[in-house]
């Protein structure tokens, strides 16, 4: 397993991976000097993620390989098709899953998803469009969905 952290707007990003993908990305809240040297098997992931932040990408082309249950794994396959700049509530989430009374279930296989932003979580929000829950924090969670909404705030000075 090749590790690397690299930083982000939102924090040092650990990047675990191997050659058969992408295990995790974990923004973290320690202070972690980014790694000088990038390991070949995590090279394209640390690119991706950089053009993201630079608001040159809206869909990633990784291989990822989660660690979960077939479930969860579902339910991570899932948030990948909500579109860049787009939320939907835990209750859409769960329709589209096909059980609505999965709704606790799909928030807490949500809430562990290992791949922060390449599997976006973050564009999961309360049925009422309030920012529940997020790993990363709800600082980060607003963060994220300001810089990938199509209406960005301008300033007046």
């Amino acid at each position: 397993m090749e590790t690397a952290f690299i930083h982000t707007p939102l924090g040092i990003a650990k990047l675990e991976g191997d050659a058969d993908g992408l295990v995790s990305i974990s923004v973290l809240n320690d202070s972690i000097t980014p790694s000088p040297i990038i390991p070949e098997i995590l090279e394209d992931a640390v690119y991706q993620l950089q053009e993201y932040f630079k608001g040159q990408r809206d869909s990633f082309s990784l291989t990822l390989n989660p660690a979960g249950t077939d479930f969860q794994k579902k339910v991570w396959d899932a948030l990948q098709q909500i579109p860049y700049g787009k939320t939907i509530s835990y209750l859409e989430l769960s329709k589209i899953l096909g059980d609505v009374k999965a709704i606790r279930a799909v928030a807490a296989a949500n809430g562990k998803n290992p791949l922060w932003i390449v599997v976006p979580c973050h564009r999961v929000i309360g049925s009422d469009g309030s920012l529940t829950g997020y790993a990363g924090g709800l600082h980060r969670k607003k963060w994220l969905l300001a810089h990938e909404s199509p209406a960005k705030q301008q300033s007046l000075f």
